[in-house]
């Protein structure tokens, strides 16, 4: 029994890490209609970030962790204006430039800081949460509510804002927002900024957790494509769900067998759903 419930609560933190993934992804793909595979680049840059302003430069941890999201937010900005716009409405380019990305991104932290050892994040919050003999590393607790927080601002702005208001509407329907005045350019630079952020954000709180490599995003947009595929593409709803579900999923296979295993059960759990509801489980966009 102390097996079960140590395996729920480490399932529990890998579901809102997958939430703050899957979440950012979808909103992306929601709204732009363009699959962005450098997802997972945005939170490699995210992990070094961290490292290098905690563990090199000093800085306070979270204070690291919000340069993160800052520089990674501002980096999906930057792709968003200079590469994914020229393509809009050619989802094949947009895919191909995602890719290119990935490679640029990774040959260029790759050699900046070499491709050896991972990199070493200190824990800044040393110590457990000890509950009932439960022991969870207090780095990953902080993961449930920073999720928690992140999608209750998302949700608040989606909304309660005009501007968010607007993003939703682009993602139901791009022809009939821009016909109620609603910009596209504007849409989709926001959509990327904040599912950029989003990710910079993931990458920086699991730093000290997982192995800081140039690589490190590989398997992590696997099983994001997993989640979003699952729980109905475009759809924030569905990619919580789908979140805590493979979260659950991921934990007890890995804690059984592997990673490995586990991504390869992940998929096998996709086609089952495929074949039964082609749209996924909530459907397409409904953000």
């Amino acid at each position: 029994m102390h097996l079960v419930f140590q395996t729920i609560a480490n399932s529990v933190v890998m579901s809102c890490f997958f939430i703050l993934l899957a979440v950012g992804l979808t909103l992306v793909f929601g709204v732009m209609k363009t699959a962005n595979y450098a997802h997972g680049e945005f939170y490699m840059v995210g992990a070094y970030s961290v490292w290098l302003l905690y563990s090199r430069t000093g800085w306070p941890f979270f204070v690291a962790v919000a340069a993160a999201v800052l520089i990674v937010g501002f980096l999906g900005l930057i792709t968003e204006r200079t590469l994914f716009r020229p393509m809009r409405g050619n989802i094949l380019s947009g895919y191909i430039i995602s890719i290119g990305l990935v490679f640029i991104l990774q040959v260029l932290v790759a050699r900046t800081w070499g491709v050896g050892m991972p990199k070493k994040v200190p824990y800044p919050l040393p110590g457990a949460l000890n509950l009932v003999g439960i022991i969870v590393s207090w780095q990953r607790v902080i993961i449930i509510p920073a999720a928690i927080i992140t999608i209750t601002l998302l949700y608040l702005f989606l909304n309660r804002t005009r501007l968010g208001r607007g993003l939703r509407a682009s993602a139901l329907d791009s022809e009939a927002a821009t016909l109620h005045g609603i910009s596209a350019n504007i849409s989709a630079f926001m959509a990327l900024g904040i599912g950029s952020a989003m990710a910079g954000l993931a990458g920086g709180l699991m730093a000290p957790i997982m192995s800081v490599t140039p690589y490190m995003g590989h398997l992590i947009i696997m099983m994001c494509f997993v989640i979003i595929i699952v729980g109905g593409a475009g759809s924030l709803k569905g990619a919580i769900f789908s979140s805590i579900f493979f979260g659950f999923i991921f934990t007890i296979v890995t804690t059984i067998f592997d990673s490995v295993i586990a991504m390869i059960v992940a998929c096998v759990v996709m086609g089952i759903v495929l074949s039964i509801r082609p749209g996924g489980m909530m459907g397409y966009a409904q953000t």
